[in-house]
Order: C-alpha cells, then sequence, then structure tokens
C-alpha cells in the first residue's frame, strides 16, 4: 500500500517592481521560491496570495494585473529536497507594485529579494517553480 501525500492548495504570485525586477522570497533560510502558500479557510485565491505576499515580503500595495495558472508540485522540504508527503496545487497571479523595500513579517520567510527576470530561475530551489517561471517569463 502506497500512502497518498497529503494534497493542499496554495496561491501566489509574480510581483513586478517599478523597475521591472521580479521579488524572490527565501524559506527556512535553504530554499528560494515565488511568494505563496496556503489558502486559509474562508479565503478566495486571490485573497490568500496577497495574505502570503505581504507575509513573506511585507508588500500590502498590489496591483492585480492577470491570473497566470496553476501548476502541481511536491513541497521543498527542509534540507531542500522533495517533501513527497505534501503535493501542492498552485495558482498564482500577476501583481505590480510602487513598493521597493521588502521586510518580510513570517518568520519562516527570513528574506525577500528583488532580481531581474533573467535571475529567477538560476535562484528558484524548485525544478517545477523554474519550470513554471520559464514558461510566463514572455508574457511578463
Amino acid at each position: 500500500m502506497t500512502n497518498k501525500p497529503n494534497h493542499t492548495i496554495s496561491a501566489g504570485g509574480v510581483i513586478l517592481s517599478p523597475d521591472n525586477k521580479v521579488l524572490v522570497v527565501n524559506q527556512n533560510g535553504n530554499s528560494w521560491s515565488l511568494p505563496k502558500g496556503h489558502i486559509e479557510y474562508g479565503e478566495d485565491k486571490l485573497t490568500a496570495a496577497k495574505r502570503e505576499i505581504y507575509e513573506e515580503s511585507g508588500i500590502s500595495e498590489l496591483h492585480l494585473i492577470r491570473k497566470l495558472g496553476t501548476y502541481e508540485r511536491f513541497m521543498i522540504g527542509k534540507d531542500g529536497g522533495e517533501d513527497t508527503g505534501e503535493l501542492k496545487t498552485i495558482t498564482m497571479f500577476l501583481f505590480t507594485t510602487s513598493q521597493i523595500e521588502l521586510q518580510p513579517v513570517d518568520p519562516e520567510n527570513p528574506e525577500a529579494r528583488w532580481v531581474t527576470k533573467e535571475e529567477v530561475v538560476a535562484l528558484l530551489t524548485h525544478e517545477k517553480d523554474k519550470e513554471f517561471f520559464r514558461s510566463i517569463i514572455n508574457d511578463l
């Protein structure tokens, strides 16, 4: 008998700064991703995405451009590898912001930074995050 992974629903975003850089966030000091997280009870995907972006970066002024799409991947484990115990379905939105200063609120996400579009894929830890970003980069 195989253990079926726990399935969670997450939402997040690709956030563009005024100078067209992309926000990336650090989890647990060992992995990098686009800001996203679990949808809490009573939230819709867009509300959850905005909350997660705020918690992981301190950015609260977000202007929605459009939904970018949905993909699935396993959670990043504490060691930076795949945690096959949790399968995430992630919906991502495209936002712009006029805020430049980054100040993460969530202690599990100690660092956020602006990087050029060309630097994003090299920084992202999870292969599926890289694939997703490659699939949308030309639409940004």
